[in-house]
Parts: structure tokens; C-alpha cells; sequence
């Protein structure tokens, strides 16, 4: 599975952004699909995830209550829905896939259970 981020830009505080994440070669259907994101001189943090058919989701404390992560077996592709956006949330952010074989005891909010990843996209919030 390859896999594509896009939708990032330059948003005022309090905007709204929706990314894509559009998997390519292979079905979504057989991973859990994780957001993460990373700022300037700060290591790579956890958003969002999605368990392999969108009933379970996990979001990071910062988060929550503002983005909604969601994913079309249909399409291939998930999404990352962010409102009131933050002049913190400013960062690259980076769709994963994590195998659901090796990690089906739990959605996994690690960056290292992800093994697949996306090119990133960068988005900006204005203040």
C-alpha cells in the first residue's frame, strides 16, 4: 500500500481543514489508519486514528472535540476533518497505515506500529 496526504494549506485560527489520505496499490481495508503530525524542532506526535472499518477511533487529548478522522473502504481513502483550527496545530502531518495482522489487540497509537506512511502535507494557522 502506498499512500498520499494532500489538503494542508494556510488556514486563520479557527478555520477548518479537511485532509485526504488516498492508499493506492492495495486495500485500506486490511489496516488501521493513523494522522500524526510534526512541528518544527518537535518530534512526531500521534492525532488521530481509526481502527481497519472506522468503528473505533482514538484521538489525542489536543484534539479532541476539534478533529474527526474517518476513513471510505469505497474510496480506498481517510480523512482528517479539523475545525477550530490552532495556531499550534501548525505542522506536517503524515497518514499511516498499521497492519491490523500484527496489531489487532488494539488501535495502535504509536508512530513505530505504523510501518506505512505518507509524504506529509503541510498545514498552517494563522493567529
Amino acid at each position: 500500500v502506498q499512500l498520499q496526504a494532500s489538503g494542508g494549506g494556510l488556514v486563520q485560527a479557527g478555520g477548518s481543514l479537511t485532509l485526504s489520505c488516498a492508499a493506492s496499490g492495495r486495500t485500506l481495508n486490511n489496516y488501521h489508519v493513523g494522522w500524526f503530525r510534526q512541528a518544527p524542532g518537535k518530534e512526531r506526535e500521534f492525532v488521530a486514528a481509526t481502527n481497519w472499518n472506522g468503528d473505533t477511533t482514538n484521538y489525542a487529548g489536543s484534539v479532541e472535540g476539534r478533529f474527526t478522522i474517518s476513513r471510505d473502504s469505497a474510496k480506498n481513502m481517510a480523512y482528517l476533518q479539523m475545525d477550530t483550527l490552532k495556531p499550534e496545530d501548525t505542522a506536517v502531518y503524515f497518514c499511516a497505515a498499521a497492519d491490523v495482522r500484527t496489531n489487532f489487540l488494539a488501535l495502535p497509537i504509536i508512530a513505530s506500529a505504523y510501518k506505512l506512511w505518507g509524504q506529509g502535507t503541510q498545514v498552517t494557522v494563522s493567529s
